[in-house]
């Protein structure tokens, strides 16, 4: 199980599972290095986990004997999970959903921390997996005379997927003809390799397409490579790094490309807080109003957002604290000490983006820390 950001596809998927009844654990374990980097550590922080899903299990002792039956057996099996097959290489967090009736477990292995948390309800808890999903999925190729590899990710991680090695032989010094046809022959094989590469990655992004491409290597080298791409290619170009095409780790080429990547994240941002004035929704009220009635294209939210509100257990119909029953159903609405979660979770649920932001943070707080651009 590979540590990544967890994309739309997953998110939507869990989010689209809505039961009627609470028969649904999700549990999401920190494993942050920082903290846990021993396995006495680690296993302190799995049962404290446990204790506190069990106790919640408990507490439900209202629901039908079936239902806590259900719970349990969800509850045993987390946690075989997390006390004999715990992830923990590369692992920040780990999130696990359970729900017996529909046979549901699903465990993810995470790239950055998330605080720990126990949710029993009607659907898997996805407002904090949301919130580090990355939408932009990266490509790194790099390329000498001989040699290219490819890695995989996001600004959390990359990962090598695949190597290419083809044979070019080097120059001589016999001096004459003989040298003039052996070099072109050397230039013959090199442009061969590099098409080798450009082909292979072409065919790599058909069965797993990405969105922006950063190449590396040497100069001239690099710039061969790229006029040999595919226009597919071409266009999702956006920039260069400088590694060492045979040596460099995984983590270097992130370095390495870091601040591309936050130049990107930026203009995103940019681009999303500019939409506002022309098609958006600004503040609580009115980001409400729209998740209601299914109109956001994109959610934006401060990283650290937070404010209280009510939920509808019946139709899922956010709204603020202040609020009694559901306007669409008259249902006795849920307090929630932090809308945060459903609003996500109601935005997934719509096909909406989720930006958060993060450079330009001061512009998001005028609207009280959470914005929306709609869909009409």
């Amino acid at each position: 199980m590979e540590a990544t950001a967890p994309d739309r596809d997953t998110v939507r998927k869990l989010s689209e599972l809505r039961l009627d009844r609470p028969v649904v654990l999700s549990l999401y374990l920190d494993l942050n290095p920082t903290e846990f980097a021993t396995p006495p550590a680690r296993a302190t922080a799995v049962r404290s986990l446990l204790d506190d899903a069990e106790r919640k299990v408990k507490e439900r002792h209202t629901l039908p004997h079936g239902d806590r039956m259900a719970l349990e057996a969800s509850l045993r099996r987390a946690r075989s999970f997390l006390e004999r097959r715990l992830p923990t290489d590369a692992a920040h967090a780990v999130a696990v959903f359970a729900s017996e009736p529909v046979d549901l477990f699903a465990a993810l292995k995470l790239p950055r921390s998330v605080r720990n948390r126990v949710a029993i309800a009607r659907s898997p808890l996805v407002g904090p997996l949301a919130r580090l999903e990355r939408t932009e999925r990266w490509c790194v190729a790099l390329v000498s005379r001989r040699d290219a590899r490819i890695f995989r990710g996001s600004p959390d991680g990359l990962r090598e997927i695949g190597q290419i090695h083809d044979t070019v032989f080097g120059q001589h010094d016999q001096g004459g003809w003989s040298q003039a046809r052996y070099q072109r022959g050397i230039e013959k094989e090199k442009a061969d390799h590099l098409k080798h590469t450009a082909d292979a990655l072409l065919r790599h992004y058909k069965r797993r397409p990405f969105q922006r491409l950063v190449t590396g290597g040497p100069r001239e080298v690099v710039a061969d490579f790229e006029s040999k791409l595919h226009g597919y290619l071409k266009e999702r170009l956006v920039g260069r790094i400088e590694v060492d095409v045979d040596t460099a780790t995984p983590d270097q080429v992130l370095q390495a490309a870091q601040p591309r990547f936050d130049e990107l994240e930026r203009e995103r941002e940019s681009e999303a807080l500019e939409r506002l004035g022309e098609r958006g929704a600004c503040g609580p009220a009115e980001v409400l109003w729209a998740l209601n009635e299914r109109r956001v294209e994109t959610l934006l939210l401060d990283e650290q957002f937070s404010a209280p509100g009510r939920q509808c257990p019946e139709c899922g119909w956010l709204g603020p604290a202040e609020e009694g029953r559901c306007p669409v159903d008259g249902t006795e609405l849920i307090l929630l000490e932090d809308l945060t979660d459903a609003a996500i979770e109601v935005a997934v649920q719509q096909s909406a983006g989720l930006l958060a932001v993060r450079h330009d943070r001061d512009a998001l707080r005028g609207y009280g820390g959470i914005a929306a651009v709609l869909r009409f």
